[in-house]
């Protein structure tokens, strides 16, 4: 991967995204209730997963879990008093760990989180905002809560989302790969 600018924050401010992909801009939209009532449906989660890992691959494990379990592990993960706790809640939820639990709470509040993958953790570690887990491919609490505090800070210094960071940074990673890491 090749490094076009000399830090995050000229990155973010030559290449900022404020559009939302347009599927997903009216899912979110169809979750802007979830923080007022406090918690999301089992038909929510289920959608909420589609979206963040399209393949196959962990539908029979999500599908696993039953509307009591969605909605009480999200209701305490909303309410959790600290980053970390609130993610641990959804990863108790079966086929979630820290890149899906990330989904679920930027598709309920995308102005405070933006989703962790492999992709936008390699762009962090190309321009040394990160020393550790250089592919990130095993993304876990640590990476979160550090990946958070960042995109929070570059988006309350540019004035826009947490989602916007994350998706900058996303499509950032697209563009200057040099080889694929996944289809």
């Amino acid at each position: 991967m090749e490094k076009r600018f000399p830090d995050i924050p000229s990155l973010l401010s030559a290449c900022l995204v404020h559009d939302e992909y347009p599927d997903t801009a009216p899912l979110i939209a169809s979750l802007s209730h979830v923080r007022e009532v406090g918690f999301f449906t089992r038909s929510e989660f289920l959608s909420m997963c589609k979206w963040k890992e399209p393949r196959e691959r962990l539908r029979r494990r999500w599908a696993a879990n039953t509307e009591e379990q969605v909605q009480a592990l999200s209701r305490k993960a909303l309410s959790a008093p600290d980053e970390a706790r609130r993610i641990l809640h959804l990863c108790r939820l079966q086929g979630v760990g820290v890149p899906i639990a990330s989904a679920l709470l930027t598709l309920t509040d995308p102005e405070r989180y933006g989703v962790i993958d492999i992709r936008v953790w390699q762009v962090l570690h190309l321009y040394n905002e990160v020393d550790y887990d250089p592919r990130g491919d095993a993304l876990q609490v640590l990476h979160w809560l550090d990946y958070l505090d960042k995109i929070r800070l570059w988006a309350g210094e540019l004035k826009v989302t947490a989602r916007a960071i994350e998706r900058t940074l996303f499509q950032h990673h697209r563009d200057v790969q040099t080889s694929p890491l996944y289809p």
